[in-house]
């Protein structure tokens, strides 16, 4: 174990040398020009060295007035007491971590014990030092193909994993999830109806909650399992649009049907909407296919936009939305992205965020329920 250094007053080695070249406090005094009251007052470390009277003592003495001032210097920052690096370790866990961020959402509680505030990291991310990366659930390395999350997506994750834990559900059943998928799009027709979702989705076992994002994160939704046979969805409404909600729940919905995520922990998908087909792996295609086929049939689609192109007045779009039973904005959301006209039907694009925390666990938008 290295020790520290220890330092001594200025005042000691300015006695020393008076003692060596035999002067007396007054004489040194008198040579500088300087009150006697100051020579005591250095030599007793009442009174600091300044630069001018490091100047004076170097031209006295013969030395170099950095001599005295880093003398100065080495004292004064000795008698600065750093209990156990206690900013050397909160800078590492605000490095390491989103912590303010964290704080905020009441994830952890912030504590000017440090120990206290690093266990509770340590037992969020479920880690035993703060140098040991996070490791969602039996989450294995992730391929070459996708992008590690960052420590903000990990710990949404973590929240969300927390959640869904403490939910009860029935026993997952593929073939009943399968099932129930008519049921769930009968839900379309109205915004009021995203309200029945988790029901549904909990008498098939599977576990739907709502986190809001941390900021920058642009999570849009996850799907996971807690054992092998439970799987869970978690879903951050960062975009408050009926379209939106289904498209990415159905998304989700198809990688549990599809066991996806079980061999790496969890499927993480984010910026969803800057996705194109190019850029996502084949697990994430499927699941935007059987989506966007959920809330629009491709080939209805594809009829629509042949019979009706160029002219998509509102009232087509809303005729065609009768037609398939489904609420104008499913169909909106499906053409902006289609046509890249994000500039159109927004009137359309009814907000459903407020309807959808009533009916599962949730956790943000200033609730803090879990």
């Amino acid at each position: 174990m290295q020790t520290a250094a220890e330092y001594f007053p200025p005042g000691d080695f300015l006695k020393e040398e008076l003692e060596a070249r035999g002067w007396t406090q007054v004489e040194l005094a008198e040579i500088m020009g300087r009150p006697t009251r100051l020579i005591n007052e250095i030599i007793a470390a009442k009174k600091s060295i300044t630069p001018e009277t490091a100047v004076q003592l170097g031209e006295a003495l013969g030395s170099d007035a950095r001599f005295w001032m880093n003398l100065e210097s080495q004292y004064q920052l000795s008698k600065v007491t750093k209990p156990d690096n206690l900013i050397a370790r909160r800078a590492q866990l605000y490095a390491r971590f989103p912590v303010r961020d964290m704080v905020k959402r009441g994830w952890v509680q912030l504590s000017e014990n440090i120990e206290v505030l690093e266990q509770q990291f340590k037992t969020f991310f479920g880690i035993d030092r703060l140098d040991q990366d996070p490791h969602f659930l039996h989450a294995a390395k992730k391929t070459d193909e996708t992008k590690e999350a960052s420590i903000q997506q990990l710990a949404w994750l973590f929240r969300a994993r927390t959640i869904a834990a403490n939910q009860v559900s029935k026993k997952f059943k593929k073939e009943l999830l399968q099932a129930a998928l008519p049921r769930v799009h009968a839900l379309l027709s109205a915004p009021e109806e995203v309200r029945h979702a988790p029901g549904i989705l909990a008498d098939c076992g599977v576990r739907l909650v709502f986190v809001e994002a941390l900021p920058g994160s642009k999570i849009d939704g996850a799907c996971f399992w807690l054992t092998p046979t439970q799987p869970a969805i978690a879903m951050s409404l960062r975009f408050d649009r009926i379209d939106n909600f289904w498209f990415v729940l159905r998304h989700e919905l198809e990688h549990v049907l599809q066991g996806h995520g079980k061999d790496d922990g969890y499927i993480l998908d984010v910026d969803m909407d800057g996705d194109t087909a190019d850029q996502v792996i084949a697990e994430e295609r499927m699941a935007n296919e059987a989506a966007a086929e959920f809330c629009v049939p491709k080939t209805e689609m594809d009829n629509f936009v042949a019979r009706v192109a160029p002219y998509f007045s509102d009232e087509r779009v809303t005729l065609f939305a009768k037609r398939l039973e489904v609420h104008p904005g499913i169909v909106a959301g499906q053409l902006r992205k289609r046509l890249n006209r994000y500039d159109r039907w927004s009137k359309y694009l009814a907000k459903v965020r407020h309807i959808a925390i009533q009916s599962a666990p949730t956790d943000g938008w200033g609730n803090v329920d879990y």
